[in-house]
């Protein structure tokens, strides 16, 4: 649905919104929350949770607590949802230095824990990532020199490094199975927009990293190959004079033919038309969404993108250019909003408040929520 609207449109322009697009007026859309398809929030409930009508929420882990059988890990960061059989699965990533990695939580179809179990440790903060669609889980530390490790979310194979796709730092991953590439956010203030193309699709060990180019043609962007993905002295960012560089990636999410990511630095969403190659401006405004962070979309066209601090919300974005709260936490005011998935069947939706209450910068006092209701699929 997005791709469709969004490539019929032709004619970007750089810096701008989608001019004539379904995205038209999104950059600088100030919406109210009458706005919102689900209606206003609502008054918190017991566990800080502001919600629309017909929603509710649970805590489903606690730093330093136990939650099927292990102790929930500090600083709750990127996550992801698997099926299970009946049930599924629910992967969160932390992001400490040198003791971080990821943890998964398995569910039955009754949404009660079943277990969980580590998947990944001591890896270095491991702060967002993606999903692939062979159902592993792409956990990347954001840390000079950083790793991507593929890991299994089911527990029976190791995590194994992925150094093919460059040693920067890292942040968040999204496959695209069409034309068989994933694409890669980096934490930096002249942080670059990655693509990797496997040399077999499916297996990440060896590929081509290429870094997103200036075009002469505006709104269009050119990949370029970055020669040397772990070389020690020059960083992968430096090594491509044309590359386009974004203040601060953050989340990324590939939805039927467009790359949405953000980056924090200037509060922007982006949308990449992979068909047409196209780079545009989706959200640059300073409210009602501020502080973009990790981003997750549904079937149904819906973006929804947490704040990394704000006033600790998740904001929706639809196609019809509504940008609006949906959820927020009150009582963290030091936090931020971490980890945003979907239950495969589009359900429940996943995400941590990565510092909790207390706000303390170890991440201590982190909580994993739950949320079910009428969600538009």
């Amino acid at each position: 649905m997005l791709r469709r609207t969004f490539v019929r449109t032709g004619g970007l322009a750089a810096g701008t919104a989608f001019a004539g697009s379904l995205w038209q007026g999104a950059a600088h859309a100030v919406a109210s929350r009458r706005d919102s398809p689900y209606g206003p929030l609502g008054a918190p409930d017991a566990n800080g949770l502001a919600l629309p009508s017909g929603f509710s929420g649970r805590i489903v882990a606690r730093t330093g607590h136990r939650v099927g059988g292990v102790l929930w890990h500090p600083a709750p960061d990127g996550g992801a949802c698997f099926p299970d059989g009946n049930g599924w699965i629910y992967v969160s990533n932390s992001e400490i230095p040198l003791l971080g990695g990821a943890t998964a939580i398995r569910f039955g179809p009754d949404a009660a824990v079943r277990g969980a179990y580590r998947i990944l440790s001591g890896a270095n903060l491991n702060c967002a990532g993606g999903a692939t669609p062979w159902n592993t889980w792409l956990s990347c530390e954001e840390t000079l020199r950083g790793r991507v490790f593929e890991c299994d979310p089911y527990g029976v194979r190791a995590a194994m490094p992925r150094l093919a796709m460059g040693r920067f730092k890292h942040e968040a991953a999204a496959c695209d199975p069409v034309r068989q590439v994933v694409y890669l956010t980096e934490d930096e203030r002249d942080g670059c927009f990655y693509r990797f193309r496997p040399a077999h699709w499916g297996d990440l060990t060896t590929g081509r990293l290429e870094v997103m180019c200036a075009s002469p043609d505006a709104g269009a962007v050119t990949w370029r190959r970055v020669p040397n993905p772990a070389a020690l002295l020059e960083a992968t960012r430096h090594q491509v004079a044309e590359a386009l560089h974004f203040d601060g990636g953050e989340g990324c999410h590939y939805s039927d033919g467009v790359c949405f990511f953000t980056s924090k630095g200037d509060n922007r969403v982006w949308g990449y038309d992979a068909e047409n190659e196209r780079l545009e401006v989706v959200y640059d405004a300073s409210a009602p969404l501020n502080g973009v962070d990790n981003i997750t979309g549904t079937p149904s066209g819906d973006l929804y993108v947490a704040e990394d601090g704000g006033n600790m919300e998740i904001n929706l974005i639809t196609p019809d250019r509504t940008v609006t709260p949906f959820l927020r936490v009150d009582g963290h005011p030091g936090s931020e909003i971490t980890g945003p998935a979907f239950t495969p069947d589009g359900s429940r939706l996943y995400f941590s408040s990565q510092r909790g209450p207390r706000g303390d910068a170890a991440g201590t006092d982190g909580v994993t929520y739950e949320v079910t209701g009428p969600f538009r699929r």
